[in-house]
């Protein structure tokens, strides 16, 4: 590991109490055009970062190329980072037992559901950490199915050498026009690979624009179809989705966000301390260069500090 050699972080949004700044939040940004061709970058996107979950839609892409054939609702959950509300236990059980599986198949890290008031209820109801709860499920669930439809043997699914895992790696690489150099663990057991800021909005580039009915344009269709299920009730990922129409967006755990628009601009980013509360703030500038309108995207930025319970300061992307 060399400590000495780190990212050109810059700022990306900051926090206002009164009138002074109280924090500002460093990352790496890059907005690929319609075209895509680069037109805004910030800090150093063409450093490697693990791009975690924002990664899940580009195995689904994976998947589908192993035929896999699964409804809409089932796929967005297959891409999701979900709140382990009852509505995505739900979907991932059905993958499974559509497959022929049950929860007791999947090999992900058990946990709480990740949505705050989805687990203050799953508490209250006495349960504890389980597999199908934590936020990857349906992507684990997914993985099984896949290896199901092609005889794969299910308890080695996570294996570097499994075929599935192999196949990934090339989905992946292709996708984003990257070499694998570097790959991990990530936290639900599957294989995560250190990729470019710029690299990760090629991929959703390409998932937006493909031809409809490939796997990549299903992942894309079925993802914006039931924003829901690829985070939650009140998740901005999910918001997003439903407020500008024909957008695609998935975060990823470390401050990451990925999102293409319709017509193929794309943005993607990282806050460098891996905290999530900017991640949103620091988009909405690249999309209103994107000509997406600023009055849809109110909401995701210049959020609201409270000093006795009264505004005195707001949290925003620095504009361009």
């Amino acid at each position: 590991m060399n400590l000495t050699e780190f990212p050109a972080h810059v700022p990306l949004a900051v926090q206002t109490r009164g009138d002074m700044v109280e924090s500002v939040h460093f990352g790496s940004l890059v907005a690929l055009n319609a075209n895509g061709e680069t037109l805004v970058t910030r800090g150093d996107p063409g450093a490697r970062i693990y791009p975690r979950s924002a990664l899940k839609p580009l195995m689904a892409v994976a998947m589908l190329r192993a035929g896999l054939d699964i409804e809409n609702e089932h796929l967005a959950l297959a891409s999701a980072s979900h709140s382990g509300a009852a509505s995505h236990q739900r979907v991932a059980t059905e993958i499974l037992t559509d497959a022929g599986l049950a929860p007791k198949d999947l090999r992900n890290s058990p946990d709480l559901p990740y949505g705050v008031a989805e687990r203050e209820q799953w508490l209250r109801d006495g349960h504890g950490a389980t597999a199908l709860a934590q936020n990857c499920s349906g992507k684990h669930a997914a993985l099984l199915a896949t290896c199901v439809v092609n005889g794969w043997p299910l308890e080695s699914y996570l294996d570097p050498a499994h075929p599935l895992m192999a196949l990934i790696r090339d989905t992946v690489a292709e996708l984003t026009g990257q070499e694998l150099t570097e790959i991990s663990t990530d936290g639900c057991g599957t294989e995560v690979f250190a990729l470019s800021l710029t690299g990760m909005a090629r991929a959703f580039r390409t998932l937006v624009t493909a031809v409809p009915g490939t796997p990549e344009r299903r992942v894309a269709d079925a993802m914006r179809a039931h924003p829901d299920m690829v985070a939650g009730e009140n998740r901005d990922v999910s918001v997003l989705m439903n407020t500008v129409p024909g957008l695609l967006a998935k975060d990823g755990f470390e401050g990451i966000q990925v999102i293409a628009l319709a017509d193929g601009g794309a943005v993607g980013l990282k806050i460098s301390d891996g905290g999530d509360r900017a991640r949103m703030p620091a988009a909405v500038p690249a999309l209103v260069a994107l000509g997406v309108e600023p009055a849809l995207l109110g909401r995701f930025n210049q959020l609201t500090v409270l000093g006795g319970g009264q505004p005195v300061g707001s949290l925003e992307g620095i504009p361009y």
